[in-house]
């Protein structure tokens, strides 16, 4: 079968058009493989193939399944560099664990004084600690990615959400002197324990999301399943709604401007995310319980 893979804008390339010739029954993955073997840049995580406006999904499916038949057209979009999207969590949840501890240990150059931490910002700054310990474990040893990377410049922009928002802007205003010991900072043992409680059962209760979402997937595949089980008999991102409890609690604990404004964005993302992902599992499962929300049970 030859094919001719051909640019999606009317921009002009040395490389293309590009004529490939691969067996009856080449799969996408076959494709991609053939097309960086002619231009090695554009290895198969670079390349987005359409074909009569649908994507061709890497994976074991043929070419013949999309209705692809000798001397078609197949579109072409260069995705640009990517980067491994276990490799930008890591880096992502990096930040926050390096500067909390500068904010924290360091208060004689961040506030330009020493400071005896209140029981609330001590109390914050291990439940922001465990959190983002959590997030990198999970990286490593629970995640299983549908898809293998992601565009490189994105690096930058989901890192400023976790190393200004939750790094930079929280630590520094949780644990500046007007909330030390004696001060503002101070909270009943009672109230601290209820935002604790809350906090530890919804970081329990997102990683056995995480865990089950681990388990749809067998190692080395990227199959999709539809979720069941904890949680996700009411929501289809019952992992969103877990994190947004527990940064709710983080911030009813600070009583912080910063962990609010945090909070805010942190919804807003998450709804994004939420929202497709659900129409997503609505589109690809016909079966889809059709009682699910996206992200708050009931709500939304």
């Amino acid at each position: 079968m030859k094919l001719t893979i051909v640019l999606r804008t009317e921009k002009k390339s040395t490389h293309f058009p590009l004529t490939v010739d691969l067996a009856e029954d080449a799969t996408v993955n076959d494709l991609k493989k053939a097309i960086h073997k002619q231009i090695k840049k554009f290895y198969p995580d670079r390349q987005r193939l359409t074909y009569t406006d649908k994507v061709l999904d890497d994976g074991k499916k043929q070419l013949s399944d999309y209705g692809i038949k000798n001397e078609e057209k197949i579109l072409f979009k260069d995705l640009g560099p990517q980067v491994a999207w276990r490799t930008v969590f890591i880096f992502e949840y990096l930040g926050p664990l390096v500067i909390h501890p500068i904010c924290y240990y360091g208060s004689r150059w961040i506030y330009g004084e020493e400071i005896e931490h209140s029981k609330m910002q001590t109390v914050t700054y291990y439940l922001v600690i465990l959190h983002f310990l959590k997030r990198e474990l999970e990286t490593v040893f629970v995640h299983r990615f549908s898809n293998g990377t992601m565009p490189f410049r994105n690096i930058i922009k989901n890192s400023v959400h976790y190393h200004f928002l939750s790094g930079v802007l929280l630590a520094y205003a949780v644990y500046g002197p007007w909330n030390a010991a004696g001060t503002g900072g101070e909270r009943d043992d009672w109230y601290i324990n209820a935002c604790v409680g809350v906090w530890i059962w919804a970081e329990l209760s997102n990683l056995i999301t995480h865990i089950n979402l681990r388990n749809l997937r067998p190692s080395g595949t990227r199959v999709r399943k539809i979720p069941h089980g904890y949680g996700f008999n009411l929501i289809s991102c019952p992992n969103y709604f877990f994190e947004i409890v527990a940064w709710t609690a983080v911030a009813a604990l600070t009583q912080s401007i910063a962990a609010i404004i945090f909070l805010v964005f942190a919804i807003g993302q998450m709804y994004i995310w939420a929202v497709k992902k659900h129409k997503r599992y609505r589109s690809e499962f016909k079966d889809y319980p059709k009682n699910r929300k996206a992200m708050i049970p009931f709500v939304v």
